[in-house]
């Protein structure tokens, strides 16, 4: 047994000899020693993206932190699941960067875990690209993505690229950002495990965590992938402010008989990072699961499952 496995058993031999008050009482005691302008910063940052959970000291509300220890204590059995399914000591090392943050507060690890040589998304180690490559860009923004695959693999190795954006006043601009290069197509459209109308709930702190609601001024058309797109499918991205699980689900049968590469941001809430891997599993058995991280040293953002099929 390596260094992390180690540091990562004795982690979850702590938690486990721990009831769910302890593991919450610990982390807001952890959290009140931190320096000033670090939980400030913490607690600004969950009120302008609650996806985790509310967190004020002023105001007695640790919703934030009770989501924490629930997960810790609640589902330590599927983040075991998850970290043994991991393929390599970089994934696992990051998730055990991210445990001792949600934990500790341990701001190192998670810097050490960052990754410094390739883009979000595409790792020129796992992930190859050949010429007839089908691109799914859900959550596309201003077209980074679409951009950074193409910058990364060539614009003459993919077939075709789609693109997938729910906000009208940034749909036009990742038209414009991508109208030089052949063979992509914006869709002005949300995704989903069902077609509808949904609405954008937009966000005043940042247009890019946008996401879909049930009610709004904006509406949206909501599609599944499996309906939408007919082509035969090799490369799948979702980043789509915590509705990757249900786009997932209306991926089932291109999952099922193209078998892409799957690149999903698993850091919306707490229970994407383990819950996701397992809804691909359910779905086929044979994808390899890395994790890779792009985010900052204080708060584990930017996490992405990479789901590699095997062959």
């Amino acid at each position: 047994m390596n260094i992390v496995d180690k540091q990562f058993y004795n982690l979850v031999n702590i938690l486990n000899n721990k009831t769910i008050d302890e593991i919450k009482e610990e982390i807001l005691e952890k959290f009140k020693k931190l320096p000033e302008n670090i939980k400030n910063g913490l607690e600004s940052y969950f009120y302008k993206f609650p996806y985790w959970g509310i967190l004020s000291l002023k105001d007695n509300n640790y919703e934030e932190i009770e989501n924490r220890a629930n997960v810790l204590k609640n589902h330590l059995s599927d983040l075991i699941w998850l970290y043994e399914h991991l393929e390599d000591y970089r994934s696992r090392y990051l998730l055990l960067a991210i445990l001792n943050n949600w934990y500790y507060y341990n701001f190192e690890l998670l810097e050490n875990a960052r990754e410094k040589i390739y883009p979000d998304y595409f790792d020129l180690d796992l992930i190859p690209v050949k010429k007839d490559s089908v691109l799914v860009d859900l959550g596309a923004y201003f077209g980074e993505s679409t951009l950074s695959f193409i910058d990364s693999y060539g614009k003459d190795n993919y077939q075709k690229i789609y693109c997938y954006e729910i906000t009208p006043n940034i749909y036009k601009y990742l038209e414009k950002n991508v109208a030089s290069y052949n063979n992509i197509e914006c869709r002005l459209k949300g995704v989903s495990n069902e077609p509808g109308i949904m609405y954008v709930c937009e966000n005043l702190n940042g247009s890019s965590a946008n996401r879909v609601s049930d009610k709004g001024n904006i509406e949206v058309e909501m599609v599944t992938i499996d309906e939408d797109i007919s082509d035969k499918i090799t490369h799948i991205k979702m980043d789509i402010e915590g509705y990757e699980q249900k786009a997932l689900q209306g991926c089932y049968n291109h999952i099922m008989n193209d078998y892409p590469i799957l690149l999903i941001s698993v850091y919306h809430n707490y229970e994407d990072i383990w819950k996701i891997p397992k809804m691909i599993m359910e779905m086929r058995k044979d994808y390899h699961f890395y994790l890779r991280y792009h985010g900052n040293n204080l708060f584990p953002t930017e996490v992405t499952l990479i789901a590699i099929p095997n062959n």
